[in-house]
């Protein structure tokens, strides 16, 4: 029998920290790994991922997980609040290092081989969102006030460090067995899960409660639908690019917005919440939540369209085999990553001493210009200038993230920590899923005006016969989006195994190597960027309008209601850099 562990309280807080930072770090690597190591796993279960048939497995392998967690977490926090944190962050190591072994051990090949994947890795995401849910408020729980921004900064660091990470990880296991991928988790579950369980104690503030049923039921069916009908509008859908005027989707959303709006009423109904509503009436909260969401919409963007740009386009241009792409696309991408580590943990810590209004607002400002800088550099860029914007880029997101993140849970009452950070978590994920949406029919909107005529002339000019080119030309623009993003070259399966009958030798060597797509391609590619990063231009902008007005710096007392909250988060006289308490203000 295991018997836990005590340790005195200044040092059980370095215990929970790095304790949650590894769950944290684990869930989150395993939202992007499979990003990069896509082409492999499909090649090792036997399918095409570009055919018609197969592309609803890639887009659920892609947004599954984040689907699960972001619809999970806020129920999953709120039962933290109720039956204790620890326990539930206890169960989520382990349900997720049961998920990872059998996503391992996928018995199967095509499509059978491919839904087991998917159904393992929404199981997966049950796990991550158990983590994601209690992580946040076992910090709080366990650090003084003005410690909590530099716990906070490490935190995120792993959080969202984690998600680049992955990249790097995926695209060097891939190259020796794809199984790896899943298997590079199971060691630090198994770890994570006895030692969670040996040493992490309950010491926050529970509220004794009934489980919010109907509340949990009409929040999971609304989110859902909404999830649902974004995977599904992205597939293309008879003779159209995408899906958003087919009738599932719009049902999907439909009776998404039905839902939730249910839900809502019955949030304001009933006596014990799961989705606690008065918690935006914090003006902390509702500020620093909202500005939470647009970043995270936004930096998920980010990170789809540099996949994209280094696999399909920069790196064969560079003369990169395609599939080397993976791996060399996440090493490519490491001035990202740190700058978010070099700035989350100082950002953190300089938040406990002045705030972070100043910090979290300055960082989506830094976001929002690396977002310009990169529209400026040419598709087939210096890497130098690159990888300083995305450095800076980095530094931006390091900047908010942890100021935002503690600012939020500072302002909650201590009963409420876990709904407030499945709250926070449940934004997270949920700006990932809306970023694929967004971001991917952006791109595919600007490819959708610019590809066809491109792709004709590049056939036609190479010696492929008008009609074909023309055929070609006018498939779906997902094909090729979806091409580039897994870093193949689709020329050769788009004119089929008659098509080098009908040109040269010499023709079929330039349309099948590392040149002709990727030329091709920069053009369109750079004209729907210039949509999609503008569109992050504005909703980083627009957050950090949302950050300046927070209002002034606020810690939660200990004892106080969240009703007396909601009254001196907004009528305080506290300047910046001071810490209201109650009705009083402590320098």
């Amino acid at each position: 029998m295991i018997e836990k562990v005590s340790a005195r309280p200044e040092r059980y807080k370095w215990i929970a920290l790095t304790n949650t930072t590894l769950g944290v770090f684990m869930a989150t690597i395993n939202s992007s790994i499979i990003l990069i190591s896509l082409p492999a796993i499909f090649r090792g279960i036997g399918i095409n991922p570009l055919s018609p048939g197969n592309v609803g497995y890639l887009l659920w392998l892609l947004q599954g997980y984040l689907l699960v967690t972001a619809v999970l977490v806020i129920s999953l926090g709120r039962l933290g609040d109720i039956f204790g944190r620890v326990k539930i962050f206890n169960l989520g190591f382990a349900v997720f290092s049961v998920a990872s072994v059998m996503l391992a051990l996928d018995p199967y090949h095509n499509g059978a081989g491919a839904m087991w994947l998917v159904l393992w890795r929404l199981v997966q995401g049950v796990g991550g969102a158990m983590l994601f849910a209690n992580s946040s408020a076992i910090l709080v729980d366990a650090f003084p006030s003005d410690q909590r921004g530099l716990a906070m900064g490490i935190n995120q660091v792993a959080a969202i460090g984690g998600s680049f990470v992955g990249l790097i990880l995926g695209g060097l296991l891939s190259i020796v067995d794809w199984r790896l991928v899943f298997w590079v988790s199971v060691p630090v579950g198994i770890v994570g899960t006895i030692w969670s369980y040996r040493s992490l104690r309950d010491n926050g503030v529970r509220s004794a409660a009934r489980i919010d049923w109907w509340g949990n039921l009409t929040f999971g069916v609304g989110l859902t639908s909404i999830m649902v009908g974004i995977v599904y509008g992205i597939m293309p859908y008879q003779h159209h690019s995408m899906g958003w005027q087919a009738p599932r989707v719009i049902a999907a959303f439909v009776i998404g917005v039905v839902f939730l709006a249910v839900f809502l009423v019955i949030e304001t109904r009933i006596e014990s919440p799961m989705f606690n509503v008065r918690l935006f009436k914090v003006r902390a909260f509702f500020a620093g939540s909202t500005a939470g969401l647009l970043a995270a919409i936004s930096r998920g963007g980010l990170q789809f369209m540099l996949i994209i740009w280094l696999q399909g386009i920069w790196l064969p241009l560079h003369g990169y085999n395609y599939a080397d792409t993976p791996l060399w696309a996440g090493i490519y991408l490491l001035p990202l990553t740190v700058g978010f580590l070099i700035a989350g943990p100082v950002s953190g810590y300089l938040s406990d001493r002045h705030g972070a209004r100043l910090l979290s607002t300055s960082g989506l400002v830094v976001f929002a210009l690396s977002f310009v800088g990169l529209l400026i550099v040419p598709t087939n860029f210096s890497y130098l200038a690159f990888a300083t914007l995305i450095f800076l880029n980095g530094v931006g997101g390091g900047m908010f993230s942890a100021p935002n993140s503690t600012a939020i849970m500072n302002s909650v009452p201590p009963d409420q920590r876990g709904s407030a950070a499945g709250i926070q978590a449940s934004f997270l994920n949920a700006g990932m899923v809306l970023s694929i949406g967004v971001f991917f029919s952006l791109m595919i909107v600007g490819l959708t005006n610019t590809l066809p005529r491109t792709l004709y002339h590049g056939l036609t000019s190479n010696g492929v016969a008008s009609a074909q080119a023309q055929g070609i030309a006018h498939l779906p623009a997902v094909g090729s989006l979806f091409s580039s993003f897994l870093g193949f070259n689709p020329v050769q399966s788009l004119l089929g195994s008659q098509g080098a009958a009908h040109v040269s030798h010499a023709q079929w060597t330039t349309l099948t190597g590392k040149h002709f797509f990727p030329n091709l391609i920069q053009i369109p590619f750079h004209h729907g960027l210039i949509i999609v990063f503008t569109t992050a231009i504005v909703m980083s902008i627009i957050g950090a309008l949302f950050s300046a007005l927070r209002g002034k710096r606020f810690v939660h007392s200990e004892a106080t209601g969240l009703a007396h909250v909601a009254e001196v988060a907004q009528t305080t006289s506290a300047v910046p850099g001071e810490i209201a308490i109650e009705a009083e203000v402590v320098r």
